[in-house]
């Protein structure tokens, strides 16, 4: 069983220090039995989490058979890690334990030297903090998360959800990390496409906005091509307004918000079919093999085949 090892830091976020804990102690494999083995650790035995005090089962020394390592974010980012704190994840590291980081969890995991040289995120609050702190960091404060692979690190409060079901699905599949998010009331994909290897930086448009009528036709017709025209008269208005309306409501443009829909769609096909590359290509309504190659792997980071072999 894959044992999650979540370490508890003096000023730990309560918020953060749960959410680890209840996503993958809830989550289940399709026979019903659990996912993951959670235990918290901590280097002293009552930690101080701000109201109140923690007493946690585990030493460092649960981290070291752990296969996953979760690090919560503190209350004072600025605090840094203590000796012990620092050689037990430095030595996870060496074993190739996989280490995450949610919210402000980025500085003590950074103030071990694990993340120089990697893009990396935490609460948009903080990032000009983080950037000034380790300049060796490539900080991204608009992403919900960034997975480097053996190191992930997260934004701030509900972000950290994402990053774990994010986890679970590479674990486990989206059809477990699904139902561990209607367990945790989340959904797998943000409103507006959260795709897990996506990084979004524009927000989607909200529920009740005068695009949301449009943006449901849009993904029940990603198949067929479609101009910026075709789009702006099925929203009954001109070019010109139909762009200002997306890029006020979604902070990108018609046809850009098109083509990650698609790409999403793409992905949910790679998982739960066996289609060629060519046929997801039409079902999604790229021109070409070729062009969606290019698109998804610049959405994504990675070939559809690549990513069919991770989440199929």
């Amino acid at each position: 069983m894959h044992t999650v090892a979540v370490l508890a830091l003096d000023q730990v976020i309560p918020f953060d220090l749960s959410t680890p804990l209840e996503v993958f102690a809830r989550t289940r494999l399709p026979d019903g039995r659990p996912g993951y083995q959670v235990r918290v650790c901590a280097e002293r035995d009552e930690i101080d989490a701000g109201l109140f005090t923690l007493r946690a089962r585990w030493g460092l020394e649960g981290l070291r058979d752990a296969d996953t390592i979760i690090v919560p974010g503190v209350a004072d980012p600025t605090a840094g890690v203590s000796p012990a704190v620092r050689d037990a994840l430095r030595s996870a590291a060496a074993d190739g334990t996989r280490i995450a980081s949610l919210c402000a969890g980025t500085f003590p995991l950074a103030a071990t030297g694990l993340l120089d040289g990697l893009r990396v995120t935490t609460h948009w609050i903080a990032a000009d903090l983080l950037a000034a702190m380790h300049p060796d960091l490539d900080v991204d404060p608009d992403v919900l998360y960034v997975d480097n692979g053996q190191f992930l690190t997260s934004a701030g409060a509900a972000a950290g959800l994402d990053l774990c079901l994010h986890m679970i699905r590479r674990d486990y599949g989206s059809a477990v990390a699904a139902d561990a998010a209607r367990l945790s009331v989340m959904p797998l994909e943000r409103e507006g496409g959260q795709a897990q290897f996506i990084v979004h930086d524009h927000a989607p448009a909200p529920q009740g906005s005068d695009l949301e009528t449009l943006l449901t036709w849009l993904r029940e017709n990603l198949s067929r091509i479609l101009t910026l025209a075709d789009i702006a008269a099925r929203s009954g208005t001109s070019t010109r307004t139909l762009i200002r309306r997306f890029r006020e409501q979604t902070g990108t443009t018609p046809l850009q918000w098109l083509h990650r829909a698609r790409v999403r769609q793409a992905q949910h096909l790679l998982e739960t079919t066996n289609h060629s590359v060519e046929r997801i290509a039409t079902q999604v309504g790229f021109g070409s093999p070729t062009a969606f190659r290019d698109r998804f792997k610049r959405t994504t980071g990675v070939s559809p085949q690549s990513y069919r072999r991770t989440f199929s």
